[in-house]
């Protein structure tokens, strides 16, 4: 995907934090198609002022370098501004580092370092040994919160999970007979529906299959519909067939599902699947969607069942990322302590 744009200025440090946040704007758009590739946006600006953006396309096609790299033309003295440190292995396209060479680039700003095995700072190598002045950590943190999940899966060969929950303000996630339907209004479900999207696999128990015979599609949302997995054995006839089912320690499914390829891994529950994954410590993000309403009583189910009650002296406690109103319901992201965005 490119598109040429209007004019640039010079290269200066105040430019590089503007063009890079430009490049990042643009890999959001990638986030649904360039999987399991990351989402890598690149934005290149010639000595007289043309820009071209590029995003890295669906597998087998152009990534963002190559793609802004065409969209500019005649790229001679370019300034080059990726998201991610530019490939120097060839897979299912070339490396870039060799398209950059080839264009005639003489700058190349870089957001974060790739750790891709193949990767791994060989790409920044390769173009200073040809001679290119080589900027790398523009924008830093902001590029490693939007890869997170690609950055996660290349580091640990895992999945990066997503627990998504939805409950009451009394913390209730099911009623008695084990119905949760509905807890949210529409625009929380659709962004479920959306958070489906940027995920892989999406991941219930067999409870919840046998409560509310899911579809785990995103058919309220853009994107493709995600792998389904079910923690159990799923009931013949239940909706989410085809999915793959699993008896066994969560640790291995995890590394199964990273060798298959699954970035992004959403859990959405319920209570016991959640809690199983939390207390293991293997959730790398817990985003909630509360409600406006109170169930009352004590026979409701609770938002995570992980055992053994703590005490005070030893709750867990993660970190604050983001709050955000979605029609009349919250979302509230969060991180485990120490996670950086």
């Amino acid at each position: 995907m490119a598109d040429a744009t209007g004019r640039g200025d010079t290269s200066t440090h105040a430019n590089d934090e503007a063009r890079m946040a430009e490049a990042i704007g643009v890999a959001a758009s990638a986030r649904l198609v360039a999987r399991p590739n990351p989402w890598v946006g690149a934005v290149a600006v010639a000595p007289d002022g043309r820009t071209a953006r590029g995003a890295t396309a669906a597998p087998g096609g152009p990534h963002a370098e190559v793609a802004a790299l065409a969209a500019l033309g005649d790229a001679r003295g370019a300034t080059l501004y990726c998201t991610l440190e530019p490939c120097v292995h060839v897979g299912r396209t070339g490396p870039c580092t060799d398209a950059i060479l080839a264009a005639g680039v003489a700058r190349v700003v870089v957001g974060i370092e790739d750790p891709d095995a193949r990767v791994r700072g060989r790409g920044i190598a390769r173009l200073r040994e040809a001679g290119l002045e080589v900027v790398v950590g523009v924008r830093a943190d902001e590029v490693a919160a939007q890869l997170a999940p690609y950055l996660h899966h290349r580091r640990t060969g895992r999945p990066y999970v997503v627990a998504k929950m939805a409950a009451t303000l009394d913390g209730r996630t099911a009623d008695a007979a084990g119905a949760s339907r509905w807890i949210t209004g529409g625009v929380a479900r659709r962004r479920g529906h959306a958070l489906r999207a940027e995920s892989d696999a999406v991941l219930v128990g067999a409870g919840t299959v046998r409560a509310d015979d899911p579809e785990l599609t995103t058919r309220d949302a853009e994107g493709p519909s995600p792998r389904r997995v079910v923690l159990g054995s799923a009931p013949v006839g239940a909706r989410v067939h085809p999915c793959t089912e699993w008896r066994g320690e969560i640790e291995p499914l995890l590394d199964r599902l990273g060798a298959e390829g699954v970035l992004q891994l959403l859990v959405e529950g319920g209570a016991r699947t959640l809690g199983a994954f939390h207390a293991r410590g293997l959730v790398d993000r817990y985003v909630l969607h509360l409600a406006p309403a109170l169930m009352g009583g004590r026979d409701g189910a609770p938002l995570v069942d992980a055992g053994a009650s703590r005490t005070m002296a030893d709750l867990w406690r993660g970190r604050l990322v983001s709050a955000s109103t979605l029609g009349d319901d919250v979302e509230i992201v969060v991180e485990p302590a120490g996670v950086a965005t």
